[in-house]
Order: structure tokens, then C-alpha cells, then sequence
């Protein structure tokens, strides 16, 4: 199907200047009303429909990143012989099989760790990638997010570039997913119920407040807590070009980025999101792993952080190359420091 890119650009000015504010944006009639508007992508219900809308607010943890423009910033556009020879579509977890973390899904829980979440889960990625496959180490969301003083708020919203910043400066110790009792400092807020019929999973609470910071592992790891730190060589942002981006990830794996919610993207279940229906609610940093095409539309492929329930399996599609949503203009990531 070839893409109407008019048509498409009308639709978003439509949305924004027609959006229907009068429906409870957790209701099935919202729902109803986004798949009406288009064939972009379904929607469909994945929080209970009594989560009060603030619950997704709190989620959504980015706070306008002072630090961004201070990075280091890579621009692929001279990789020639790279660009020329992308494919159409790319996965990481097809080119580098032996790195587990590209397959994984985390839940950040009742807390606004999404700046976090989205740092560490592209850390633990890269940290295999760069090796070739050869070593694996799960960067502890719980350590950043407690520790590290200038990122922000904890729970309450952090500033992406700071996350990259303090693992370069402070480095970051391993820690599993709740309750998992692997590597020094795994995750401290329980995973909840993001989605309907999510099992033995509690229901999802108002926001939590931030666990303090514990400078020490736990108990049997076997470890001390500074010698367990691993560090970045280098961190910097991606030229928001799109083939800075599909270099980067191809060549180095998946990077952090954030973007615009609004309140039709909870409900996403399949396809290729377009914003559709509703106001801005916020901004989320999630993980972008690779790219592709569907239905003749372009797309990122993105690990989000509310369980492997939410959405399609854990993942969704975002437009990919017209800065969808801001999606493309905060890109940041690193080179891992092996010693």
C-alpha cells in the first residue's frame, strides 16, 4: 500500500484541531473513535478501563532534557557504504543472537522511571553488542534511578541525558528485574497490571516515591558495590537525521529516545502509530532497536517499558522519518568501557 503522505500530514492537523475532548480517553467509545479515524494502526483496550487516566500521566517521566544539547553529537550522513547497503528492514536480535537483552521487556512498575528504564535496558544491550556477543551485563534500572542526583526526580521524571552522563561518570552496577535476586541491585518497584487479564499481577497504584539510594549490593552477591560499576567510554546523541539513526543502530544497537504521548497511544495494539485522537499527556523515553516497513508505511521498531502485556507483546511501530511526535530528535546513546 503506497502512503498518501498529504493525506497523512492533513490528518495529524485535523487531529490536533478537531480533537474530540469530550470522551473519557480510557473509555471504549475513545477507542472506537481512534479506529474510525484511521488505518494507521489498532487500538484497543490494555488498562483496565477503571485506571484513572493521572495513573498513565505518572508513567510518563520525561522532563525537558536541559542536558541534551551539551552531548556529543554523531552524524552518520559521511557513512556512505554503510547507508547504501541498509536493508529495508532491521532487528537486532536477528544479528546479534547471543545477547539475550534484546528480547526482553521491563516494567517499571507504579513509578516514572521511564528515563531510566529506557537508558539501562540500551546500555545492557550495547554492552553485549559492542563485544560481539561475547559479554553480557544487566545495568540495574534501580541503581540509576536511587543514585544518581542529577537526573531529577526518581519516580517523579528524569532527564534522559543525565542517565547517560552518570554512567560514563559514575558508572552503574548490574541488577536484575524484581524479585529476581540477580546481580547487585535488581529493581525495587513491583511490576503491575498495565494491562487487562495480566495474570496474578497487582493492580497498578498512584505513583510510588523513590526508593533511597543503598550504595551497597544485596546481601550474597558476592560483589562490592564499586567494584561492580562498569562505565561508558563515550555517550552522545544521533543527528536526528533518519539515516544517522538506522546507521547508529545497525552498526551499534539499540539507543535511547524519547517522544510525545498523547493520550490514544495506551491504547495501541498493533500496526504503525500515528498520532490520532487526543491531547498531549506527557513525554516517555523508551528503547529503539531497529526499523522496518508495513503496509507501505515506514517504521521504528520500540521495546516500551510496561510489561510484555501492553501493546504488541511489550513493543509498538512509531512513524519512522518525518520526527513523528519528536520521536527522532532526542537520540542519544554510548560506547561501553571494557576493561
Amino acid at each position: 500500500m503506497a502512503v498518501n503522505w498529504v493525506a497523512l500530514v492533513v490528518l495529524c492537523v485535523l487531529v490536533a484541531v478537531n480533537s474530540d475532548q469530550e470522551l473519557d480517553p480510557m473509555s471504549d467509545e475513545f477507542i472506537d473513535l481512534i479506529n474510525s479515524k484511521q488505518n494507521f494502526w489498532t487500538a484497543g483496550r490494555n488498562f483496565p478501563e477503571n485506571t484513572p487516566f493521572s495513573y498513565i500521566q505518572n508513567l510518563l517521566c520525561v522532563l525537558e532534557d536541559k542536558y541534551f544539547h551539551d552531548l556529543e553529537k554523531v552524524d552518520h550522513l559521511d557513512d556512505v557504504e554503510t547507508r547504501d547497503n541498509l536493508p529495508e528492514s532491521f532487528d537486532p536480535r536477528e544479528k546479534w543472537p547471543n545477547c539475550p537483552s534484546l528480547s526482553e521487556i521491563r516494567d517499571q512498575g507504579s513509578c516514572g522511571s521511564c528515563w531510566a528504564l529506557g537508558a539501562v535496558e540500551a546500555m545492557t544491550d550495547r554492552y553485549c553488542t559492542y563485544s560481539n556477543g561475547q559479554q553480557n551485563f544487566h545495568f540495574s534500572a534501580h541503581d540509576l534511578l536511587t543514585c544518581c542526583d542529577s537526573c531529577g526526580d526518581g519516580c517523579h521524571g528524569g532527564y534522559p541525558t543525565a542517565a547517560w552522563n552518570y554512567w560514563k561518570e559514575t558508572g552503574i552496577v548490574s541488577g536484575g528485574n524484581y524479585n529476581s535476586r540477580e546481580g547487585c541491585k535488581p529493581y525495587g518497584i513491583p511490576p503491575c497490571n498495565h494491562t487487562i487479564g495480566n495474570g496474578p499481577l497487582p493492580p497498578c497504584t498512584n505513583e510510588v516515591d523513590t526508593p533511597p539510594c543503598d550504595r551497597t549490593c544485596e546481601s550474597g552477591y558476592g560483589t562490592e558495590y564499586t567494584k561492580d560499576k562498569r562505565f561508558a567510554k563515550r555517550v552522545f546523541s544521533i543527528d536526528s537525521n533518519e539515516e544517522s539513526i538506522k546507521v547508529e543502530l545497525y552498526k551499534n544497537g539499540p539507543i535511547e529516545v524519547s517522544f510525545d504521548v498523547y493520550t490514544d497511544f495506551g491504547h495501541y495494539k498493533k500496526g504503525v502509530y500515528v498520532h490520532t485522537e487526543g491531547a498531549q499527556a506527557g513525554r516517555h523515553a523508551v528503547k529503539l532497536l531497529g526499523w522496518g516497513v508495513e503496509n507501505g508505511v515506514k517504521y521504528w521498531l520500540i521495546a516500551n517499558s510496561w510489561n510484555p502485556g501492553w501493546g504488541d507483546n511489550g513493543y509498538f511501530k512509531i512513524l519512522r522519518g518525518e520526527n513523528h511526535c519528536r520521536i527522532e530528535g532526542q537520540a542519544i546513546a554510548g560506547e561501553p568501557l571494557f576493561v
